[in-house]
């Protein structure tokens, strides 16, 4: 299952890539592609900006990862330890008020486990078998947070400066592996 709606999008400075196309460009599974290049199938978020999204059900804690959040680093030169990244700090809600935050730190210096999404690249997704492990992007346990359900998932970019229209970030897609539909 894959972003259903947006609730809310505030673009901050430099936003704008891929704002034209809202909500589309966020809904469905991120862009096919090898982790060498980037997805221009995007929304900038811009420095600072938040977008909410919601998905025509709960997303629920299930064994290991629930949701993935896809942004478009890339490895560059092909180095997967030389990732191009703009993190993000990702939050869920039940009901669009009481947000719980997921634990980020864009300066760990083990980075790809700083708990920020932006890490991973997009690898070949194949929305039927949803392996975590082999779709790249950034999963989420809503364990980690002491929930069983979250209703929306917030994205807030963590960047300090960016050129417009591209700034902060690009949001590709964010897919949910344990999901539950409600009436």
């Amino acid at each position: 299952i894959f972003v259903e709606s947006v609730v809310r999008f505030e673009p901050g400075h430099g936003a704008g890539y891929g704002a034209q196309d809202i909500p589309h460009v966020v809904c469905g599974p991120p862009s096919a592609g090898p982790p060498s290049t980037s997805s221009l199938d995007v929304l900038s978020l811009g420095v600072g900006g938040e977008i909410i999204t919601s998905f025509g059900g709960l997303i629920v804690d299930g064994d290991g990862v629930d949701f993935i959040v896809w942004e478009n680093p890339f490895w560059i030169g092909g180095d997967p330890k030389n990732p191009y990244a703009e993190l993000g700090e990702i939050s869920v809600s039940n009901d669009g008020l009481v947000w719980h935050t997921f634990p980020c730190d864009p300066g760990a210096v083990e980075g790809f486990d700083s708990g920020c999404a932006g890490w991973r690249p997009r690898q070949l997704v194949d929305v039927c078998t949803a392996e975590p492990s082999l779709m790249g992007g950034d999963g989420f346990d809503l364990s980690e947070l002491g929930l069983n359900t979250a209703k929306f998932v917030r994205v807030r970019d963590l960047s300090e400066e960016g050129d417009a229209p591209a700034a902060g970030f690009d949001l590709d897609a964010i897919g949910v592996i344990h999901f539950e539909e409600t009436l």
